[in-house]
Formats: structure tokens, C-alpha cells, sequence
């Protein structure tokens, strides 16, 4: 797989049936190792490894009804209340984050009311704080630790 703009991570990786699988902390199973899927194990690992976010608070492809339409999202994290704090999308390597994953996103978050937002195709990261008030995100450098981000 290729090499993300992400730390290195140790990942459990074994092939079944001429298939590759890696191991999914928050699912708790190995799942196909797809290029995408390989960006969302970089993002659990770097949100849990390096800013502190509980792997029992963080939820991976879960669905929600959007305007009556079945939608999925790639990975949210909880506050310690239940309120939610973050939704992410991913997207595979080659995918370019383009504006309309950034409309995506949003429209997801319309409904979900995350305080943070995070795209990225593993080489492309982009963190975005909700601004409600004012009906806007705003970029910010990098994403904030857990406590940080959870105590606002």
C-alpha cells in the first residue's frame, strides 16, 4: 500500500483467500484492505495514537437518513456525553478532495451538527472547525487533541 502523509503505524495485515485484511480497532474484525480503508485505519490510528481520542468513542462506516436517503459515513468520534464531536470522510489515495467532497461532508454534517470536520485522501488532510453562528467552517492547522477538542 502506499505510504500516507500520516506517521508510521503498526497495523495487524493478513491474507485470506488471496484477499489482504487489516485489522479494524473500532469494529474490532479484520476488514478488506482497500485503499480507502487504508486511509480510515491511518486516521483511527492517528486520532487515537497521537491526539488522545478513545477508541470507544470513535464509530466506522455507520448510516444516517439524509433528506429520507440512506447515506454512510466514514468515521465520527463522540464526545463523552454522546454529543458528537468529529465526522470524517475519507477517500482513497487517488480520489482528489475536491469541493464537492468538501459539499458532502457538509451536507452530512447539516444533520449530524459535528464540531469538527475532517477530509482526506491520506496524502490531502483537511480539518475544518463549525462555525453554526455564522454558517461557515474554518481551516485550521491541525486537529486538535481529544480533551481540547471535546472541553469546548
Amino acid at each position: 500500500m502506499q505510504q500516507l502523509n500520516f506517521p508510521l503505524f503498526e497495523f495487524k495485515i493478513r491474507n485470506l483467500h488471496n484477499r489482504q485484511e487489516i485489522f479494524d480497532p473500532v469494529r474490532h474484525k479484520f476488514v478488506a484492505l482497500t485503499p480507502e480503508e487504508w486511509v480510515r485505519q491511518h486516521l483511527i490510528s492517528f486520532l487515537v495514537e497521537q491526539k488522545g481520542y478513545p477508541v470507544s468513542l470513535i464509530g466506522v462506516e455507520k448510516q444516517l437518513l439524509l433528506n429520507k436517503m440512506p447515506k454512510r459515513f466514514d468515521l465520527v468520534v463522540f464526545k463523552r456525553n454522546a454529543n458528537l464531536l468529529l465526522l470524517a470522510e475519507c477517500k482513497a489515495p487517488g480520489v482528489e478532495i475536491t469541493e464537492k467532497a468538501f459539499d458532502q461532508a457538509a451536507r452530512y454534517n447539516l444533520l449530524l451538527q459535528a464540531e469538527y470536520f475532517i477530509i482526506t485522501n491520506g496524502l490531502d488532510n483537511y480539518t475544518c472547525r463549525l462555525d453554526y453562528e455564522n454558517k461557515r467552517y474554518i481551516f485550521i492547522e491541525e486537529v486538535p487533541p481529544f480533551e481540547q477538542a471535546a472541553s469546548l
